[in-house]
């Protein structure tokens, strides 16, 4: 028996490699889709359809709680855990192959596109950038700002960040919370312009607090929305046109820009939302 972590991709149910469909089709029963890191431009019923087989939903409280179950279950059969983008694209991945070598349950990972590497798309290289960031949801009471920090260490190092946005799914209200009520929040996904705004007001306050930000408003910056699927969106522009740009449904994702490459200007510009905002400022 086996455990396979199988990533899906960034499109649609077509977007399984050839050997993670194998090893879905092998599973006869426990096919887990991983539901809480990333989200789907399909739905659970179009991979059903697709893979010929019934999935079972795992959000983040199942495999917390049930990692167990689901690990007893592949000791006695093959078992697939479905992740959208990459297995590894995650942290929690690791903690779940983890608890499997020590339980003696051989594991198999099969890669696929994640948007770690697939920001690609927008014509910056790669190799120069620097560490992810995450921008969460601020809320009236918490506005942490540490991931600007991380931002401008990247761009001093002349390194691009690709800032990865908020999901806010099964969460639950304070009050639902309290009275122990299984009641969720609709689900929200932050936007590039949500983004775009919170970063500038952190810029805004740095100036209030005596410091030049390393970032400002006129920092090149490339929006990108649903990248992988048919109607993947990329947007490029200043931090400050970026705070009014519209790319439509989740997910996006931002970019801020370090030192750029000649090349990687020129593919920037096919993105541009308006021309001009590239030549007063390009190599700033």
């Amino acid at each position: 028996s086996m455990l396979y972590l199988v990533g899906l991709g960034l499109g649609d149910a077509k977007d399984i490699t050839v050997k993670g469909l194998e090893a879905v089709r092998r599973c006869r029963r426990g096919v887990y889709l991983e539901a809480y890191t990333s989200v789907l431009t399909v739905g659970k019923e179009a991979l059903e359809e697709f893979y010929g087989k019934e999935l079972i939903l795992a959000d983040r409280e199942t495999v917390e709680q049930e990692a167990d179950s689901i690990l007893k279950e592949a000791a006695v059969c093959d078992v697939a855990f479905l992740v959208v983008g990459d297995p590894f694209g995650a942290t929690t991945h690791s903690d779940l192959v983890l608890r499997a070598v020590k339980l003696g349950i051989p594991y198999r990972v099969i890669h696929n596109a994640s948007i770690m590497n697939a920001v690609g798309c927008c014509g910056l290289q790669l190799y120069n950038f620097g560490e992810t960031v995450s921008i969460v949801f601020w809320t009236d009471t918490w506005k942490p700002e540490s991931f600007f920090d991380k931002i401008e260490k990247n761009r001093q190092n002349g390194m691009h960040t690709l800032c990865l946005l908020d999901i806010k799914v099964k969460e639950q209200s304070v009050e639902n919370l309290m009275k122990g009520r299984k009641i969720y929040e609709p689900p929200r996904y932050m936007s590039v312009s949500q983004a775009a705004e919170q970063l500038l007001a952190i810029i805004q306050n740095r100036r209030l607090q005596g410091a030049e930000p390393g970032i400002t408003e006129d920092t090149i910056c490339v929006g990108l929305a649903r990248v992988g699927a048919p109607d993947q969106k990329i947007a490029s522009g200043t931090l400050c046109q970026m705070s009014s740009v519209e790319l439509g449904g989740p997910l996006h994702s931002l970019i801020v820009t370090g030192t750029m490459h000649p090349l990687e200007l020129e593919m920037l510009k096919l993105f541009s939302v308006n021309s001009s905002s590239f030549e007063n400022n390009a190599f700033q």
